[in-house]
């Protein structure tokens, strides 16, 4: 399967170990994967490599998930990438706190892959929906 077909995923985690599990996951499943270990690496690579998705952690040190989705929404270039928060607390305060920062969907860890899967999908399949539309109105 051509990775390019599934769309370009960015996993950002501090756990090495978490990111080389679904960076094999996704990869066999036909995703490109962008990989970050910490939330400045994910601003650099995305910064340096379009991405369609970007599955973000929340509890890191330095720069927590919630910095890293609020310098997203700041840039004008990377306020529409959709973000899917991964999260290991599964409680009302996280969720409306990344609802509030326009976080697209939650995954509670440990991540069932097949969930994952298919949030994915749907997360490209409306950012290539937006973008016909995108392309419809400056035609």
């Amino acid at each position: 399967m051509d990775p390019k077909r599934e769309g370009t995923v960015l996993v950002v985690d501090d756990d090495r170990n978490a990111v080389d599990i679904l960076q094999r996951l996704l990869t066999r499943e036909g995703f490109a994967v962008q990989c970050a270990h910490g939330g400045r690496e994910a601003l650099a690579v995305v910064a340096a490599h379009p991405v369609d998705v970007i599955l973000l952690d929340v509890m890191m040190p330095e720069m927590d998930g919630f910095k890293v989705c609020e310098a997203l929404r700041e840039d004008a270039r990377t306020r529409e990438i959709p973000v899917i928060l991964l999260t290991a607390k599964d409680d009302i305060e996280t969720r409306l706190v990344g609802m509030r920062l326009g976080v697209s969907e939650f995954l509670t860890k440990p991540i069932n892959k097949i969930e994952l899967f298919q949030r994915l999908r749907a997360q490209l399949h409306q950012r290539r929906i937006e973008h016909r539309i995108d392309d419809m109105l400056s035609s």
